[in-house]
């Protein structure tokens, strides 16, 4: 290849050349004879040494200008985004060494945009909302769905900053995006004013070039989400038939009304109702007859009832009310009057099937601070009061004494008690198995523990765990089932049983127990049981007490192996978006959705809406109380992944589980017989 100078040079030397001949001829044509034409030779040589030299540069310069506009061309091409031709390459020269390098560039602009037109495509596929921002907070790139979801176009977000989209009026924008992305969830306000909530996260764009980096955003719609949980909250709370708190939410009103009260010292009246002979109205003209009593009955007693009253249904035809800021010399009296306008009211005929129902009612009436200053023991005492009425014909109003409560005896025995029942081995562990709802097949079981106290019988955990909380024996006590379920474990093994994982209660003192999580392990390699066989079961109430306290300890338990589950889901306060925080990995349905799923369709709804956000959380569900086929059907086809239930029998020895399980191994299938196996045609199974 030769360069531009050297084919300069050579050009030079050939003109050179020509006019070395040139004075060559002149010299000669002088030592002729007849020198006279010496000037016409000389100007006919110099004209044919210039028409030479201009030949000569004419060549060179068209060359050289092809060249150039070639790639002229080829550089305006590139400079409008066409990179599909190529540059062609027509010297050997450092012209030709341009042409490729601008080819070079070419295709590494072409490599370069179809890369980012993939990246945008992706982008813009995403049903997310996607913003790329700068380190100063303002966009630079949003995809489709984030100009959808804002409502403007890509040109009015960009330069706009990310934070004034977010709709927190009370917050500086800074605040609002650190609060945003440490929540989890904001308010996005659309170009038109609409606000619309959504789940939010941000995270660093890591890069060497200053000029790329920034920050990436995505932004989700959660308003169905949002709606479904409103739902789900208010279905819990209210009851469906009468549209009046349940007796979760009661029992909540309640505690907060007594708060109030003690601080004021004012008194407060608690009065339980439960009306007289009602089954009979259920038996007579069936359940539907029964609720649109239950129904007219709410509507006859909140008319009646004094503002200010808050009325509850606790469970079938069982109400209770309470009214506060009363004085205790006044109380009774109030009392008396309220409840001879309820039972006045209550004894107005209802019409039932075309007839009228005449009914009346039984009314137990507890007194704060006199007769109880905490929830559990005021209602308790009012529902004594009330059996004490209706013990004595009904259609009347007792008021609480402590001879009618001899509970509060039994309740100071089993305290002492309690203290040596480890001692005493009167603890047993009894197992609930957990079914799966594919096949039947046993995969795992609660641990129940029992105390057969001497003269007392079987008494639920209902009774005696308070008891052991309020004494500080949680702790010895959970340690003795968790050490008696690795026991037990180890028995199935070496007898080539496979229990799957069994469930184990957790009580918010055991999981502050600065002990807990040290004590597990050594109790786990003492017994030689891996953590990843056991689950902890944990309450709403108990991960919302201290939730930034019980978040860490969940993770150190998870990061053990531990498998971890809400139990009675939808009967605390938690949102599904403070659940994704903690490492769950099951929810378990309250039974008192469960229970009449098949009747209800409020509990239905309520039963299938928790079931697909489980699983949308990638979580399983299991479904508390399952006691009919009918419950097991409605169950299996809402999709829930397992049940628990006294259809499946009553809480079983260790050793009646090890039989189920060996019977379970001998049949390759379900040990219950009302799971058939699946079809040879392809059937499903059938209860």
């Amino acid at each position: 290849m030769r360069s531009l100078k050297t084919k300069f040079a050579l050009s030079g030397a050939a003109l050179g050349v020509l006019l070395a001949l040139a004075c060559a001829l002149l010299a000669g044509a002088l030592r002729r004879p007849g020198g006279a034409h010496l000037p016409v030779a000389i100007i006919a040589i110099g004209l044919a040494a210039i028409a030479g030299t201009a030949w000569v540069a004419f060549a060179m310069g068209r060359r050289i200008t092809q060249a150039l506009e070639q790639l002229s061309d080829s550089t305006n091409r590139i400079s409008h985004g066409d990179y599909t031709q190529p540059v062609r390459t027509l010297r050997d020269d450092e012209l030709g060494d341009l042409q490729r390098t601008v080819d070079q560039m070419r295709q590494s602009l072409a490599d370069t945009t179809i890369t980012k037109n993939y990246l945008d495509s992706v982008l813009n596929s995403m049903a997310d909302a996607v913003f790329v921002v700068r380190n100063d907070g303002s966009i630079k790139f949003t995809n489709l769905a984030a100009q959808r979801l804002t409502g403007a176009g890509a040109d009015a977000l960009y330069g706009r900053y990310i934070a004034t989209l977010l709709h927190s009026p009370e917050l500086s924008e800074e605040e609002r995006l650190r609060k945003a992305c440490e929540v989890g969830e904001a308010v996005l306000r659309t170009e038109a004013g609409q606000t619309i909530p959504v789940s939010f996260s941000g995270s660093q764009i890591e890069t060497a070039d200053e000029q790329f980096s920034g920050r990436i955003y995505v932004a989700r719609d959660i308003t169905d989400r949002k709606r479904a949980e409103r739902r789900i909250r208010y279905l819990a709370r209210y009851d469906a038939l009468t549209k009046i708190p349940n007796r979760m939410q009661f029992q909540h009103l309640l505690q907060q009304a007594i708060a109030r009260s003690l601080r004021a010292r004012s008194g407060l009246a608690l009065l339980y109702l439960d009306m007289d002979h009602f089954k009979e109205v259920n038996d007579t003209f069936g359940h539907g007859a029964g609720d649109r009593v239950l129904e007219a009955l709410t509507e006859r007693l909140t008319g009646k009832l004094p503002e200010g009253t808050v009325l509850g249904r606790l469970a079938g035809d069982e109400f209770a009310l309470f009214i506060d800021g009363i004085s205790d010399h006044s109380a009774r009296e109030i009392v008396r009057h309220l409840s001879e306008d309820i039972l006045n009211v209550v004894a107005l005929p209802f019409h039932v099937g075309g007839q009228e129902v005449f009914l009346s009612a039984s009314i137990g009436v507890a007194l704060c601070p006199r007769d109880a200053e905490n929830v559990i023991d005021l209602i308790r005492n009012a529902d004594a009061a009330m059996y004490y009425s209706k013990q004595n014909g009904g259609n009347s109003c007792a008021f609480y004494t402590p001879e009618m409560n001899a509970a509060a005896v039994e309740r100071l025995m089993l305290k002492s008690k309690l203290k040596r029942a480890i001692e005493r081995e009167e603890f047993v562990v009894a197992y609930m198995p957990k079914v799966n709802f594919a096949d039947g097949r046993i995969v795992g079981a609660e641990a129940l523990l029992r105390w057969r106290a001497p003269g007392h019988g079987d008494i639920p955990p209902s009774q005696f765990i308070p008891l052991a909380e309020e004494n500080n024996l949680i702790g010895s006590i959970g340690e003795w089932v968790l050490d008696r379920v690795c026991q037990d474990y180890s028995g199935l093994a070496r007898q080539g049983l496979a229990p799957g994982r069994i469930a184990l209660n957790l009580s918010l003192k055991q999981l502050r127990q600065a002990s807990f999580i040290l004590d597990c392990k050594s109790l786990f390699a003492r017994r030689g049981v891996s953590p990843s066989q056991l689950e902890l079961e944990i309450t709403e109430t108990t991960l919302m007490a201290d939730p930034k306290r019980t978040i860490g300890m969940l993770r150190e338990l998870a990061a053990m192996g531990l498998h971890l589950s809400i139990d009675d889901f939808g009967t605390g306060y938690s949102s599904l978006s403070a659940l994704q925080q903690f490492p769950i990995g099951t929810l378990k349905i309250d039974q008192s959705f469960v229970r009449d799923v098949n009747e209800d369709r409020n509990d239905a709804t309520i039963v299938r809406t928790i079931i697909e956000m489980g699983h949308s959380l990638g979580m399983q569900v299991v479904a508390e109380g399952v006691e009919t086929q009918g419950q097991l059907e409605f169950l299996r086809s809402a999709g829930c992944d397992h049940a628990q239930g006294q259809l499946f029998g009553e809480p079983c020895s260790i050793e009646a589980l090890s039989q189920l399980l060996a019977r379970q191994e001998a049949l390759s299938g379900s040990p219950f017989p009302f799971f058939a196996r699946k079809s040879a045609a392809g059937g499903v199974l059938r209860a």
